[in-house]
């Protein structure tokens, strides 16, 4: 957290003897000292006031000749603001939980009887760096914002990202392929945007709201008295976007008679108006967008193939966010941020189990449903850091960063897939995985897997 420059940075001290309250309120006097002397006083304490830097003795009470209840404090601290800097106070001799604490997430520990200076050279270098993760972390969100309005720090967006450079200053015709929500018109228009025409109009069409009776009208617009109820003459999309560009989005579903129409357009550029008998020559970039297979539906007949190759002289495929490395908790925290501005809600982050609960669902809306789930955890959150509950992912799969874990898994993974491959054959199976018999025995027993009774051990 920033503080304004006239007011002191807040230093939790987290520490039941009186005498040592004392002495460290007189030596920490550029700052603000906030005292706890148990647990639940102490997360009180860090949802109050917001530490930044806590100093905590890992004696405390009721406990104080234990350690339980300080590692206790130290996970709730951390569960409620995870990138807090924990300094933890021990006993020369108790070593190996000081460690334990830094193991768990503690910033740094210190060996009582307390030398002052020394602590305070340990707090100061805490409240620099945890001020240099926050300047991080606001930079790295600003950084991830390859062209306008987009954010991603995926390698294949930052490569598509590249590619949209180099398309946006030509006149090609492109579309923008990808499952619904994944940003395609944020795509389309960050491509205006570095165009030549970005200080002329962008306009979108959603070919599939449109009744399909009124899709002509609304693309060309009409004349006066074309059909009843045409007052006046009315220009279509197509010529309110002249030396802009035009957004067809959904143009998979666009009615198999105005593809004609929309085809003799791209080729001619030139419009007639429903009721018009008069060519009008119209200057537009035109870029399109479908989350359908465009190339199958040209083969079946619901796509004209002509238009098919017209529209797609180049092509944009955008992965879905749950392919995207990385993705996930960055555009959580932009939309935290930006619906917390919007909405006036002191909403500072996330929880570690909404990180994990983010991480570990499949987001099949993209990124449109995260968008909507962290606007409303952000506005019903009870507490400043967003839970998997806020979110509404309660019974989303956790997700397991533990290399080991992960190795195992894929050990098992790799197993099964060898045994089935060689239909049970041990030797086989170990050839296959590239390992001897007698080790390929000791990982089934490492993993208490059952091997089928068919098997055929001596059987190449």
């Amino acid at each position: 957290m920033t503080k304004p420059l006239n007011q002191k940075p807040i230093l939790l001290i987290v520490e039941d003897d009186q005498g040592l309250q004392s002495q460290l309120r007189w030596h920490f006097d550029q700052y603000e000292t906030i005292f706890a002397e148990n647990r639940a006083d102490a997360v009180a304490a860090l949802r109050l006031h917001e530490a930044s830097v806590i100093i905590q003795d890992l004696g405390l009470p009721p406990d104080e000749d234990g350690v339980d209840e300080g590692f206790k404090c130290i996970q709730d601290i951390l569960r409620i603001a995870p990138s807090s800097k924990i300094i933890v106070m021990t006993g020369k001799t108790d070593h190996e939980n000081a460690i334990r604490a830094v193991g768990m997430g503690a910033y740094d520990f210190y060996h009582k009887p307390v030398d002052a200076n020394t602590l305070d050279l340990i707090v100061q270098r805490a409240f620099h760096i945890f001020d240099l993760e926050a300047d991080n972390r606001r930079l790295t969100i600003a950084k991830q914002a390859p062209l306008e309005g987009l954010i991603s720090n995926d390698p294949q967006m930052l490569k598509i990202c590249r590619q949209l450079e180099k398309i946006s200053p030509t006149t090609v015709t492109c579309t923008l392929l990808g499952e619904s929500g994944t940003g395609k018109e944020v795509m389309a228009r960050a491509i205006h945007q570095l165009s030549p025409r970005k200080n002329k109009r962008f306009v979108a069409i959603n070919c599939a709201a449109v009744p399909e009776n009124l899709i002509e009208s609304e693309l060309f617009g009409y004349e006066k008295g074309a059909f009843t109820g045409a007052n006046k003459l009315t220009l279509g999309k197509v010529e309110t976007a002249n030396e802009g560009t035009l957004f067809l989005d959904e143009i998979g579903d666009m009615p198999l008679n105005l593809q004609a129409k929309l085809l003799r357009f791209l080729q001619e550029r030139v419009i007639e108006r429903v009721g018009g008998r008069t060519e009008i020559p119209v200057d537009v970039r035109v870029i399109c967008a479908t989350n359908k297979d465009l190339e199958k539906m040209s083969r079946e007949g619901s796509f004209r193939e002509d238009l098919f190759y017209r529209i797609c002289e180049m092509t944009v495929d955008i992965p879905p966010l749950r392919a995207r490395q990385g993705d996930k908790a960055l555009l959580a925290r932009h939309f935290q941020l930006k619906f917390a501005k919007e909405h006036s809600q002191a909403v500072s982050g996330f929880t570690p189990d909404a990180i994990e609960a983010i991480e570990g669902y499949n987001w099949p809306g993209n990124i449109r449903e995260m968008e909507n789930k962290i606007k409303r955890a952000v506005i019903m959150a009870e507490g400043k850091y967003i839970t998997r509950e806020d979110l509404g992912l309660a019974e989303a799969g956790d997700l397991s960063l533990n290399l080991r874990h992960v190795r195992q898994e894929a050990e098992k993974s790799a197993i099964l897939r060898a045994l089935s491959m060689a239909d049970h054959n041990v030797s086989a199976t170990a050839k296959l995985l590239g390992i001897t018999r007698p080790t390929f025995y000791d990982l089934v027993k490492k993993y208490d897997m059952q091997i089928s009774a068919s098997s055929h051990p001596d059987e190449d």
